[in-house]
């Protein structure tokens, strides 16, 4: 029971720890990538890649030229499977965010004309 009470404790101190910077990253990766889509007007693979590579470079900037680099490389590496993951995702829903988007847009014009 004892070592059951550590290992939870442990778990809580160093979860906190990482959970932080866990939220950081995601909050920054989906910022970034949504932000792209909508200025783009499309979803592509190339804006979760540029997300993931902004992403990794800023969060590794303080390591130097090399942890810039490298954080660049790892957060498009990560970044292009997670995009074709969610891509993929949108497709076997049958409609895609932007022609989601696109049709309630629509409808609403529909309505608000019908309306007047």
């Amino acid at each position: 029971q004892s070592a059951h009470r550590a290992g939870l404790r442990s778990f809580i101190r160093y979860g906190w720890r990482w959970s932080w910077r866990v939220a950081a990253f995601v909050t920054v990766f989906n910022v970034v990538s949504t932000s792209l889509s909508v200025y783009r007007n499309k979803t592509t693979i190339s804006n979760f890649a540029s997300a993931g590579a902004f992403t990794g470079a800023l969060f590794r900037m303080h390591l130097g030229l090399q942890g810039l680099a490298g954080g660049f490389v790892f957060g498009t590496a990560f970044g292009i499977p997670a995009g074709g993951l969610l891509m993929i995702m949108e497709k076997l829903a049958g409609e895609t965010l932007q022609e989601k988007r696109n049709r309630e847009r629509r409808e609403l014009y529909e309505q608000k004309l019908a309306e007047w």
